[in-house]
């Protein structure tokens, strides 16, 4: 890697920013190496010439026409040219280049000047359209000049100096004419200026509205049906610098159909003062997104305030607990006093007050244990209740369900503890009031602060997996996935906060799942009752893992793990096929770190 003085200084502006402990955890994630090299993978990944040819002569039916529109402003000669010759080279051919030009400066003698190259294009080719602005007023203004020029049903962004992949459209095209969809967008990578490497890969899940309040992580190839987009409103002037992040909010709110084509279609090109090389270039884009991110919740009624974070375009929304709804907090338990002493003592450490604490007792047998019991027998808020059956994780936590009197369900582990801050339980508890939200999951770490849980992907290992596993504490993994509040499919039961109407709706844990997956279910049957599952990062406890139940190392065991693995895929069968829609199909399925599919 060459060390240039622009890299030193941006180097030093970044220590500046981050301090010197969260720069080194910066510093140690760009340099670890790719598990799988993006440069060679995106290079047999493209379509061949074979594939370009055939959607050429595919007709796509009922295929819209696109209006590709271009804000330019004194834009290089070689990149100008770059951008049209990538719109001319689209295998789908139903389009217009909108060229809104609004550069105000003269060109040095023997340089060609935007709308020379433009119209020189658009001599042999009637689909390029340029338009001469008086005045360069903004980003946005220049942009919505493009849009009126624009007669297609569809209309897609491009920054003056990018590029699309040569199946963009057609791609886009097949997405409108599949599903009818009227809000599109795709993944991205990044390419540098002499367009010799192609690196960072953006692979994308599918709409994910708390990923969307965290970050814009739609931004390229973003397509738009143009009644939608004069529905909801064109770009604005006072959000320039996130122009298109308040867009997205605003047609995602009025969209009725939101479709990810899961294939890089958009080359973002990077130079020292774009915020694709350098997010430090342009802070007041930062606080742009916020507005953006506030304004989403006011017009979407949900209460929250916003607060930057210090990765540059990364925001956390704090949910504000609303009255004080009683959560009722269920622990089984066998044996291991101490364990269970110390995730008792850190629920009552914690800043939410109005809880209780259910412990299902499970056939223990040290003397220890019973002398807690009757410790905690003189706290009101604990109430002792006996299951004298086998160990069955769901049938406990569903007879646990039974006394509770709470109209949220924490599902907890006593093996886990809330020692790293006492916020933990009201920041799940504000998220998990939402009205759209049934399920809450935390970020909980090994006692040698190493991810346990971030979350779960189905599809990891079979059946479905814990995200970033042994990444240490405070890195921030891919696209900082980690550390900021998504949507997903599961979350695991160790510490999760449950409506207790979603639960009761989606019929509580699935008894036949003893041991595995049974919160992987209980998530995807709340899920598919139509409320959404929260990872949220801002939750962070610790858990060690599984020391009360033992390994599964008898023959038995071994066919009850292999009789749920098989309930899973026979009642999951559609989302363990077809990908889990919060994850991307480009991605792995044996790792957990979101590295490349082979």
């Amino acid at each position: 890697m060459l060390i240039t003085p622009y890299k030193i200084k941006k180097a030093f502006l970044y220590l500046k920013h981050f301090g010197l402990k969260e720069f080194m955890n910066h510093l140690f994630e760009r340099l670890e190496p790719e598990e799988v090299p993006y440069g060679p993978w995106y290079e047999s990944h493209k379509p061949d010439e074979a594939e370009l040819d055939r959607q050429r002569k595919t007709d796509i039916e009922g295929g819209p026409v696109f209006s590709v529109l271009v804000p330019a402003y004194m834009t290089r000669e070689m990149f100008l040219r770059q951008l049209i010759e990538s719109v001319k080279a689209q295998t789908y051919d139903r389009w217009e280049l909108c060229i809104a030009d609004a550069s105000d400066r003269e060109y040095p003698e023997g340089v060609m000047s935007v709308e020379e190259i433009v119209r020189e294009y658009a001599s042999t080719d009637a689909r390029i359209r340029y338009k001469k602005l008086t005045e360069n007023i903004s980003i946005s203004a220049n942009t919505n000049e493009a849009f009126a020029m624009a007669e297609g049903d569809y209309i897609g962004f491009l920054d003056h100096d990018d590029l699309l992949a040569p199946q963009a459209l057609y791609r886009m095209a097949e997405a409108v004419s599949r599903h009818g969809a009227d809000m599109l967008y795709s993944d991205e990578d990044k390419v540098t200026e002499d367009l010799k490497k192609h690196f960072q890969p953006h692979f994308k899940p599918e709409f994910n509205l708390d990923l969307l309040r965290s970050n814009n992580y739609i931004t390229h190839f973003l397509v738009v049906k143009k009644t939608l987009a004069e529905e909801a409103g064109l770009l604005r002037d006072e959000m320039n610098g996130a122009q298109d992040y308040d867009f997205i909010f605003r047609c995602s709110e009025k969209a009725e159909k939101i479709v990810r084509v899961p294939e890089i279609l958009y080359h973002w090109r990077t130079s020292e003062t774009s915020t694709a090389d350098n997010p430090m270039s342009k802070q007041y884009a930062y606080e742009a997104g916020a507005r953006a991110i506030r304004e989403n919740l006011e017009r979407t009624g949900t209460e929250g305030t916003v607060e930057s974070l210090p990765d540059f375009g990364f925001y956390r929304v704090r949910y504000p607990v609303e009255g004080s709804p009683l959560v009722s907090v269920i622990i089984p338990n066998k044996d291991h006093a101490d364990m269970l002493r110390r995730c008792v003592e850190s629920v009552f450490a914690n800043d939410y007050r109005n809880l209780e604490i259910i412990i299902v007792e499970n056939n223990s047998t040290e003397r220890e244990t019973y002398a807690y019991y009757r410790e905690l027998s003189k706290d009101p808020r604990v109430h002792l209740i006996r299951w004298k059956h086998g160990f069955n994780y769901s049938a406990i936590n569903n007879y646990g369900v039974r006394y509770a009197k709470g109209e949220y369900l924490l599902f907890l582990n006593n093996d886990v503890r809330g020692d790293i801050s006492t916020g933990w339980l009201t920041e799940m508890l504000g998220v998990c009031q939402r009205r759209d939200v049934g399920a809450v999951g935390a970020r909980l770490y090994y006692p040698n602060n190493r991810i346990q849980h971030a979350g779960i992907v189905i599809g990891i290992g079979g059946v479905a997996g814990a995200m970033f596993t042994d990444l240490p504490k405070g890195r921030g993994g891919y696209m900082h996935k980690a550390a900021i509040m998504q949507d997903l499919s599961a979350v695991t039961a160790a510490c999760m906060l449950v409506k207790r109407e979603a639960f009761l709706r989606a019929g509580g844990f699935t008894e036949e799942l003893a041991v595995a997956f049974n919160d992987v279910d209980l998530c995807l049957k709340i899920g598919k009752s139509g409320y959404r599952i929260v990872y949220d990062p801002f939750a962070e406890l610790y858990h060690d893992e599984s020391r009360t139940r033992g390994a599964e190392d008898t023959p038995e065991k071994v066919r009850r793990f292999q009789s749920e693995i098989e309930y899973m895929r026979v009642h999951w069968l559609d989302i363990i096929k077809n990908g889990d829609p919060n994850y991307n199909p480009n991605l792995s399925l044996k790792k957990w770190n979101y590295s490349l599919r082979v």
